[in-house]
């Protein structure tokens, strides 16, 4: 009965306002779709997931402080070769080569580096990095999941948290604004309070006093290397009215300090002979300083951070304050930032011109960053393989491949390495055959915890493979 309507169906659909109505053409329906399903048996077969893991001077002052000894790593031998590798161009390998240089070092420095992973949902609950951190500690040191929100409102089994109702969450990438940007490397902070301007008008005496408190625990389900950690650190800024802290263990109090009121970027460290089960910090006072982070690290080695930014289209770092941005870097001593980005801005192109200008928005991202840690590395990892639903096949994005393109070529531009996840899942239309697998969701967007593994034991396989010939070519 319908059949008529298909000589009469234009190809995009009928627009009725309210909503889309597609129906068949003529060419769809004398020749049907077929769904593509791609081999990933080779893909299956390269990639090594065996290492998956089920494993004031009246104030009290905190005495107890670690021996400096835990950090080390276990060492191996590593592989040169890999199915998939980091694009980039010279300047890009002597950038990366140095950053060799610093983590082939680690055992005798016992120096800490930081790495942070840079994401949008794709990474989030610490997806993906809680695999890469394993793996980096593992072969080259540390401990620890480095760097954790001031707030956490995603679901992790890397640490734990809880925090009280008066405190709100501020982003440089969705939802509520600090007025002064000073979010930090995490481009989130929390306060307890507002930010209020104290002036002739306005005074501490109209405010009545506030408590507030942030529990950090460990996670008994994360891998081995992240649920152990012996130095705890609180970064903060904003401090401008007197606000005392008092840390408890275990609920013993067991340090207390007043914040600095200078209003400029500070830390509170706190060092432990062994990993603190729960500490709880509580805050009093008028006025909320801007709590940036934690961070739970080991005595030396590599700490690798998560930062997910759900929503996030990766042009965001330029929204950040950069001196907030380039003390944590330095204190952190990060040497190497990875940004994975794209997917939240490929179902939105319209065409060839808006990937381009996307993608040269991304690269003056990179550069805000790389010139907040200057001689350091970035690696750009770009959006996996995306579908949607055309015609009742589930079909790869139009304009997913050409940003891929983009964002190696802005990568390449920016001195930058590119890793290719689109191409190393599967390429075009692969995405249907890793959720067939159960190695994506429903959505045809996100990996499932499984999927995440696979796909991180191949960007370690390409990163170690790029070290293996860096050493190899050592004199």
């Amino acid at each position: 009965m319908l059949t008529p309507v298909l000589f009469f169906a234009p190809e995009e659909g009928w627009d009725l306002g309210f909503t889309k109505v597609k129906f068949l053409t003529v060419e769809n329906y004398i020749h049907p779709k077929e769904q593509e399903e791609i081999d990933l048996t080779e893909i299956i077969v390269q990639v090594d997931t065996s290492m998956v893991a089920t494993d004031i001077d009246s104030l009290i002052k905190h005495q107890e402080e670690s021996n400096g000894d835990l950090g080390a790593g276990d060492g191996g031998d590593v592989q040169a070769k890999a199915e998939t590798g980091l694009i980039m161009d010279a300047n890009g390998r002597d950038n990366l080569g140095a950053f060799f240089q610093e983590i082939s070092n680690l055992s005798s420095t016992r120096k800490k580096i930081s790495i942070l992973h840079y994401g949008d949902s794709q990474i989030e609950g610490d997806r993906m990095t809680s695999y890469i951190r394993q793996k980096l500690q593992k072969q080259f040191g540390g401990y620890g999941p480095g760097f954790i929100p001031a707030t956490n409102v995603y679901n992790t089994f890397t640490f734990k948290q809880s925090f009280s109702e008066n405190f709100t969450r501020y982003t440089a990438f969705g939802g509520p604004k600090l007025s002064n940007s000073k979010y930090g490397v995490m481009a989130s902070a929390s306060r307890f309070t507002p930010e209020y301007t104290l002036d002739s008008l306005f005074t501490l005496d109209s405010l009545e006093e506030q408590i507030a408190w942030i529990e950090v625990g460990v996670s008994k389900i994360a891998y081995s290397r992240a649920k152990v950690y012996n130095n705890v650190k609180m970064y903060y800024n904003s401090c401008v009215a007197p606000t005392m802290l008092r840390v408890y263990q275990d609920g013993v109090l067991i340090h207390e300090e007043e914040l600095i009121e200078d209003g400029g970027q500070h830390t509170v460290k706190l060092s432990f002979p062994s990993t603190p089960e729960l500490l709880k910090y509580e805050f009093t006072g008028k006025i909320s300083p801007t709590i940036c982070a934690f961070s739970l690290e080991g005595d030396y080695g590599i700490e690798v951070s998560n930062i997910a930014m759900r929503g996030s289209s990766g042009t965001v770092f330029n929204r950040v304050n950069n001196a907030s941005l380039h003390s944590m870097y330095a204190e952190s001593n990060t040497k190497l930032v990875i940004m994975q980005f794209g997917g939240n801005s490929v179902p939105f192109f319209k065409d060839s011109t808006g990937v381009t200008n996307y993608a040269n928005w991304f690269k003056s991202q990179i550069r805000t960053v790389k010139n907040s840690m200057p001689g350091s590395m970035v690696i750009v990892i770009g959006p996996s393989d995306m579908s949607q639903l055309n015609d009742g096949i589930y079909e790869t994005y139009k304009f997913l491949p050409f940003c891929v393109e983009e964002m190696k070529r802005v990568a390449q531009e920016s001195d930058a390495a590119y890793w290719d996840l689109y191409a190393s899942m599967g390429g075009k239309n692969s995405m249907y055959s890793w959720v067939e697998k159960g190695w994506a969701g429903k959505d045809y967007i996100h990996f499932s915890n499984a999927g995440a593994k696979f796909a991180s034991q191949m960007f370690y396989d390409a990163f170690i493979a790029e070290y293996a010939k860096w050493k190899n070519n050592q004199p």
